[in-house]
């Protein structure tokens, strides 16, 4: 299977499990970001979980090569406040708005409009960009494992372990 087929069959995959996990609604979306419907953080804590096993599994296997980005202070901040800001404007994150629009609701089409302005406006400003917030502390390619000089191995049990208590912590709470 060629990589635009396998993008393909896991996009739709991904889409499904999105409408079937609810994350789609607008109810869960306002939900979340008020902290008093935690169904999204549970499923991208899920997603997280189980990924993060595949991932280190694959790479110790030599299946895969890790070459993730730099970790860069300008970028997560700027990113995570158009994030955000494009979040709680829409009520959709930018896979959301694609299965909303999968499920009919044509509104989420200004979602994915204002990602691709977004995206082309970031493209203009690059080189503005690069020499301003980007240029701000960079720690290189590291990820928790190198931060905190031990294996992914030791880490993935504690994660897995937290975020099981947390999860717990949620349903006895109702969220």
């Amino acid at each position: 299977m060629n990589s635009q087929m396998l993008g393909l069959v896991t996009g739709v995959l991904f889409g499904f499990l999105l409408q079937k996990g609810r994350v789609l609604r607008f109810d869960k979306q306002v939900g979340a970001m008020r902290l008093k419907d935690m169904t999204i953080l549970k499923f991208m804590l899920s997603a997280i979980l189980v990924g993060m096993v595949g991932v280190y599994l694959f790479e110790g296997l030599g299946v895969i090569k890790f070459n993730h980005k730099s970790m860069n202070v300008g970028a997560v901040v700027l990113g995570g406040i158009l994030f955000g800001a494009g979040w709680s404007v829409m009520g959709f994150c930018p896979g959301t708005s694609v299965g909303a629009i999968g499920e009919g609701r044509w509104h989420a089409v200004f979602a994915v409009l204002g990602m691709l302005l977004g995206a082309a406006l970031y493209a203009e400003l690059y080189p503005v960009l690069y020499t301003t917030v980007l240029a701000w502390k960079d720690f290189g390619k590291i990820g928790l494992p190198e931060m905190l000089g031990v294996s992914p191995w030791v880490i993935i049990p504690v994660l897995w372990a937290a975020s099981l208590g947390l999860f717990a912590w949620f349903e006895k709470r109702g969220l």
